[in-house]
């Protein structure tokens, strides 16, 4: 069995390189380090493991060879588990102080964190806290590699195991329409009304997208959509511009910036969607950490954060929650 010298350096080396599309000067720019640097470091360790980690062309790193993807895979491992032996030194050295980073959609961090973040900073204001935006995907991607320390989003949570998921508040939909629209008058707002019209609504894969599209479907209804965007706002913007009704998450409807437009309740017509926060199982959760997951979803207290690390099933773990996830209100934000 060969023994190897591998240095931590560069394993962080080839994590940040492969992050950064295997372009090694911006790396090097991101690290503080020379270019010649880092790309001696990676000859060195492939030389070491007599592998390639990357395939060339010239100077230029093409991509990642399949030897390549498995050393990743593992090296992230080992620096989540150095992130997490640091965690442990500094809880125990001064608990107010650290850092927090969140990844999230447009639709939380615009209409849901904005308060939470600014009573977490103002009870921790030697925190400092990092805020990330993308697609459910890439959001629940950046928490199971370790680069996000927790990610808050409606869909793709599920689809990595390594996450621990916990639901935070269920939310519905208003259906959006200008001022006089003939869809006001209706006594009961139905799915066939509605789809008279021009549709503008999220994208898929977006807010809950995919509740809506199976609520057509149970109809028997194809929805007419013509505009889809990925936040709240693009969407308000193609109503006022009246190219169609606009279907959005409630919570992004605000009364006063939005005057000018009506929200109907649709909350009859879709199934509720559930937004989680998720976070790595093998993580170290500082108290600070704690505290931020109890201000974003008070009902998840550290005992059910404790039972939610434990449970195995996915199932188990979503009956920890059943009867106590609120729906969402202005309340909660």
């Amino acid at each position: 069995m060969m023994a190897f010298a591998m240095k931590l350096q560069q394993l962080r080396y080839i994590w940040e390189v492969a992050q950064n599309q295997l372009n090694i000067s911006h790396t090097a720019d991101k690290l503080f380090t020379s270019q010649p640097g880092i790309s001696k470091q990676i000859r060195l360790l492939e030389e070491e493991l007599g592998v390639q980690i990357f395939s060339r062309n010239g100077k230029q790193l093409q991509q990642v060879t399949p030897a390549g993807e498995k050393i990743l895979i593992e090296t992230a491992e080992i620096l989540n588990k150095v992130k997490t032996i640091g965690r442990i030194a500094d809880e125990y050295k001064d608990e107010e102080q650290g850092s927090l980073s969140i990844a999230t959609t447009h639709t939380q961090s615009r209409y849901v964190l904005p308060k939470i973040i600014q009573a977490f900073t103002q009870r921790y204001p030697r925190v400092s806290l990092h805020l990330h935006q993308g697609t459910p995907m890439q959001i629940s991607q950046m928490a199971a590699d370790g680069t996000v320390d927790f990610a808050i989003a409606t869909e793709a949570l599920e689809l990595f195991e390594g996450l621990i998921m916990m639901p935070c508040f269920h939310w519905n939909r208003s259906i959006l329409v200008p001022k006089g629209h003939p869809l006001i008058a209706e006594k009961t707002l139905s799915l066939q009304a509605i789809n008279q019209y021009p549709l503008i609504t999220y994208l898929f894969g977006f807010t809950g997208r995919s509740k809506l599209d199976a609520a057509f479907e149970q109809q028997g209804l194809t929805p007419n959509v013509v505009v889809t965007a990925a936040d709240a706002d693009v969407i308000k913007t193609y109503v006022r511009a009246g190219l169609g009704v606009g279907i959005i998450a409630a919570m992004a409807w605000e009364p006063e910036r939005d005057a000018d437009l009506i929200a109907l309740d649709a909350s009859h017509l879709f199934a509720y969607s559930t937004t989680s926060i998720g976070f790595r199982r093998e993580s170290f959760l500082r108290k600070y950490m704690l505290d931020f997951i109890e201000m974003f979803a008070p009902h998840l207290n550290r005992v059910h954060i404790q039972q939610a690390v434990a449970c195995k099933s996915s199932g188990k773990k979503e009956a920890l929650f059943k009867e106590e996830v609120p729906i969402f209100s202005a309340a909660n934000s």
